[in-house]
């Protein structure tokens, strides 16, 4: 079900006020008109349906008519480090992370990326641009966090943190003959509270980068034989492991009998 994210709490009367990009996506695109209903989610994460009681002047005025505690689909939560690629691939690697259900993006900078920082800034905000949008076409429930690109040494400090604060797996997806490897379900057969995925930029991680993410923990795995672009690869990454993670009572029911 798709869901509209409002930025800011209801007043006491349960009413909000929007304006901007928010009326013209709600009166444009959605065009609603005063009476209709639409679902939304609150700051806070609860989920809401919204009654249109006027619209007026570039504003859109709406009350909750009711309301409800959500928290998500998934116990696990799933970080996706993403080495920044070239050009714009980073908007559909974001997009698509959101509508997957995706808890963090952590881009970051890797020998082989041809993206650098040097306009952060605006980029930063397209992204959450994007994830916002994403969330609402998709009806996720999962805030997806966006940081603000790191490089590689701080990415190993941002993890080693992940770890002290919760029970989780790294799983670096990389090609390279030789490295001992589990199947996807063999990593996660622990059932961990967090996964977090590494994906490269385009030609992967140099052979440094990946003794360095091993050397911090992290397990090799690849799926198939098949060479993916980066932003296929963080998608079919994604994919594979909350699929694994939300069908865990099955397959574990499977593995007993």
């Amino acid at each position: 079900m798709k869901n509209f994210l409002l930025k800011s709490e209801p007043d006491k009367d349960g009413c909000i006020d929007l304006k901007g990009d928010d009326y013209h996506y709600l009166v444009r695109v959605r065009r609603l008109a005063v009476g209709e209903f639409f679902s939304a989610l609150l700051p806070g994460g609860e989920s809401a349906v919204m009654r249109v009681i006027s619209i007026k002047e570039g504003i859109l005025t709406c009350k909750i008519e009711n309301q409800k505690s959500e928290s998500g689909d998934s116990h696990q939560r799933v970080i996706l480090f993403q080495a920044l690629p070239k050009a714009d691939k980073m908007d559909l690697i974001v997009r698509q992370a959101a509508e997957s259900g995706i808890a963090e993006i952590v881009p970051f900078v890797s020998e082989f990326s041809v993206a650098k920082t040097s306009a952060a800034g605006q980029k930063f905000s397209r992204w959450e641009h994007l994830i916002k949008e994403a969330r609402q076409q998709s009806g996720s429930l999962t805030a997806t966090a966006l940081h603000e690109p790191l490089s590689m040494n701080g990415l190993f400090s941002y993890w080693q943190g992940i770890k002290k604060g919760t029970d989780a797996v790294g799983l670096m997806f990389h090609h390279e003959k030789g490295l001992e490897q589990k199947s996807l379900h063999g990593y996660l057969d622990r059932s961990p509270k967090a996964v977090v995925l590494a994906v490269g930029p385009e030609g992967g991680f140099s052979d440094k980068e990946a003794a360095l993410f091993i050397e911090n923990g992290f397990k090799p795995f690849t799926i198939g034989e098949n060479i993916l672009r980066t932003e296929t690869a963080a998608l079919y990454c994604a994919a594979a492991v909350r699929i694994i993670l939300l069908e865990r009572d099955t397959w574990e029911l499977n593995k007993q009998s």
